[in-house]
């Protein structure tokens, strides 16, 4: 199980890949990836942060079902899928985040399905970020 006082950030961590974007704000905002691969407009005012992060996070988290199946031996019959709803949420002047994963496993037994999502978020660096900074709720769909 993840433990975040053992830190991952060691002389002996291998960067396995690095995001790098370039965002600008404003009517005509947009972020850019340097390959190329992401050219996203960001026309305020639009929650666009939470998309992002939404997108981001289920990406992720799909890749960490993927590989929790392979560990656990279980064929998945399609790609998985992911429904994520991130909030920004406001109590007085302060601000913070709530999610719902809402994921689809396809052709997977439910009971080894609920087992693969809850394994994931042990996996997902995303999750591993988040867990215990934000209210999560994970469904299976």
């Amino acid at each position: 199980m993840f433990n975040p006082k053992e830190s991952a950030m060691t002389a002996n961590a291998k960067v396995l890949v690095t995001g790098n974007t370039h965002v600008t704000a404003g009517p005509n905002g947009a972020a850019r990836s340097r390959d190329g691969f992401l050219d996203v407009k960001l026309p305020q005012p639009h929650p666009a942060a939470e998309n992002l992060f939404a997108a981001a996070w289920s990406a992720c988290y799909i890749g960490a079902i993927q590989l929790a199946a392979g560990q656990r031996k279980v064929k998945l019959a399609s790609e998985p899928e992911v429904d994520a709803e991130i909030d920004l949420n406001q109590a007085g002047s302060a601000f913070f985040l709530s999610a719902r994963l809402n994921v689809h496993v396809p052709g997977v037994e439910r009971e080894v399905a609920q087992q693969l999502i809850e394994a994931a978020h042990g996996i997902c660096p995303y999750s591993k970020a988040v867990h215990g900074n934000i209210d999560v709720t994970t469904t299976l769909v």
